[in-house]
């Protein structure tokens, strides 16, 4: 396998898990992981969609969606105190006193030096991204970004990893996607990618290291 490009998501690999997003994210307002996610379903289902694809798809602005998970909320929990949530900055609460990833962050200008392409490919949200792109600090590094709320798809639909492909001007075996999302480490196999899931920093970068290790020896 010739690797041609490292795909790095951004929610749960760059950025800390999602587990502990959620829960400096409860400190903040009080208000749960299992609140927050029951309330996203709820928003959701009107419109037929994965719980987080109203804003990743940009199907709702920021502002919608935050009216609708203040009904939602409110709605599943009577009583709730939503009064330090603040769903119109929802990205700036979200990302605030947290910082990248080290390791992946270390590892993303490593696969840059080696000769390899890195970019990052992520679903988030249109009203998110100065926040998220501050936090990373990877602009200048990076070889692109396919956001899902920019082209109108997202991860594990299979479009978006021929599209994030063709942006690189890569074949899809040279691709190699990592993502703390299984779904999506199956998904981009499907399309042709190899893929790493992301549960361990140390893992991770070991098995990239070995990937690119492998593919200059093939080359020589």
């Amino acid at each position: 396998m010739k690797v041609e490009a490292i795909w790095f998501d951004f929610g749960g690999v760059l950025s800390p898990s999602i587990a502990e997003l959620y829960r400096v994210y409860e400190c903040k307002t009080g208000v749960s992981r299992h609140q927050m996610e029951a309330a996203m379903h709820e928003v959701a289902r009107p419109l037929g969609v994965q719980f987080q694809a109203p804003i990743e798809l940009a199907l709702m602005t920021q502002v919608e969606w935050g009216k609708a998970m203040t009904a939602a909320l409110t709605k599943l929990n009577p009583g709730i105190d939503l009064s330090r949530c603040d769903f119109d900055n929802h990205g700036e609460q979200w990302f605030a006193d947290h910082s990248v990833n080290p390791y992946m962050f270390d590892l993303f200008h490593e696969v840059k030096r080696s000769g390899v392409k890195a970019a990052i490919l992520t679903n988030n949200t249109v009203e998110w991204e100065s926040a998220w792109r501050r936090m990373v600090g990877l602009d200048d590094v990076t070889d692109c970004i396919v956001d899902s709320c920019k082209v109108g798809l997202r991860k594990p639909d299979p479009e978006i990893f021929a599209l994030a492909a063709d942006v690189l001007r890569v074949n899809n075996e040279g691709c190699v996607l990592i993502d703390d999302v299984e779904e999506n480490c199956e998904a981009a196999r499907r399309a042709g990618w190899h893929a790493i899931h992301f549960v361990d920093s140390v893992k991770v970068q070991n098995e990239v290291r070995a990937l690119i290790r492998n593919s200059s020896s093939q080359s020589e």
